[in-house]
């Protein structure tokens, strides 16, 4: 039997081996709260087709390129699963589980002397597809752990206005390169819309200061000053002026402050603001 009769007989059988395998991944234990049946049953049938079709070029190779649509249908299919919360093993399992079913066809057909050759042949093809999804799942998690981290980098630098005209960075945790690209773009963002003329970093919450850390605050400040705005750095404790001294960090022109409250209180000078209590 060659690749292409081997198509054929699977092509015969389509609807059988479809309901085998089914079965086969109820027995494996199918994530019914993240897929439904329905679902199922269209994605086991679309695989089935594309290997049948694949199979039908007579392609006994894996990289030949009638496995292309194949590929690209278990590559979409993989990415989805990541996203809906499979696991890997259990993405991976959707396809070796069509093995049993093709095993149990291609042995009942005792009239071919080759049966373990095909067995052999499907075995690879099947196990290929499985590292296939389990790559693309991998792949479609750390696209997903990218956009959380990146929402999270979001969250924890938000920009407040703290007055007419003045605006605050509170920054907590460590300071890299892609959190300071967001710091920046949020802060001038925020600079056009409130057309603020002073922002507060305040960096009480970064736990050390290097010299990486304070080039970063050094190129959102200047970045601040093209908008117009001028910047002040609260936070300063008595170990980070130590480090920033012993660095030789030159923040030139910069004020600075110990706490966000001096800083604000700077800010509302600078504006001309004046607060007067109530008597009481």
């Amino acid at each position: 039997m060659s690749v292409s009769q081997l198509a054929e007989l699977l092509k015969q059988n389509e609807e059988q081996i479809l309901d085998k395998w089914l079965s086969a991944q109820r027995a494996a234990g199918i994530r019914f709260d993240l897929i439904d049946e329905r679902n199922v049953q269209d994605n086991s049938r679309d695989l089935l087709k594309a290997v049948i079709m694949a199979l039908a070029q007579d392609a006994d190779d894996f990289d030949a390129p009638a496995w292309k649509p194949l590929k690209a249908q278990l590559e979409r299919l993989s990415r989805t699963q990541a996203r809906q919360g499979f696991s890997a093993s259990e993405t991976a399992t959707f396809v070796f589980s069509l093995k049993e079913p093709l095993f149990e066809l291609i042995q009942n057909q005792s009239q071919y002397d080759n049966r373990v050759d095909l067995v052999w042949l499907v075995n690879k093809l099947v196990d290929k597809l499985g590292l296939f999804s389990v790559e693309y799942y991998m792949a479609g998690r750390e696209a997903v752990i990218r956009e959380q981290q990146e929402s999270l980098l979001e969250l924890s630098t938000p920009v407040v206005q703290l007055w007419d005209g003045v605006l605050a960075v509170p920054l907590i945790g460590a300071l890299d390169s892609n959190r300071t690209q967001i710091v920046m773009e949020s802060l001038l963002q925020k600079i056009v819309e409130t057309e603020s003329d002073i922002a507060i970093i305040d960096i009480t919450g970064v736990p050390t200061v290097d010299t990486m850390v304070a080039q970063h605050l050094l190129k959102t400040i200047t970045a601040a000053k093209l908008m117009g705005a001028r910047c002040i750095i609260s936070g300063i404790r008595p170990q980070i002026a130590a480090t920033i001294v012993h660095l030789g960090v030159e923040l030139g022109d910069v004020v600075t402050k110990s706490s966000l409250a001096d800083a604000f209180k700077l800010s509302l000078k600078e504006l001309n603001v004046r607060l007067v209590g109530n008597a009481r």
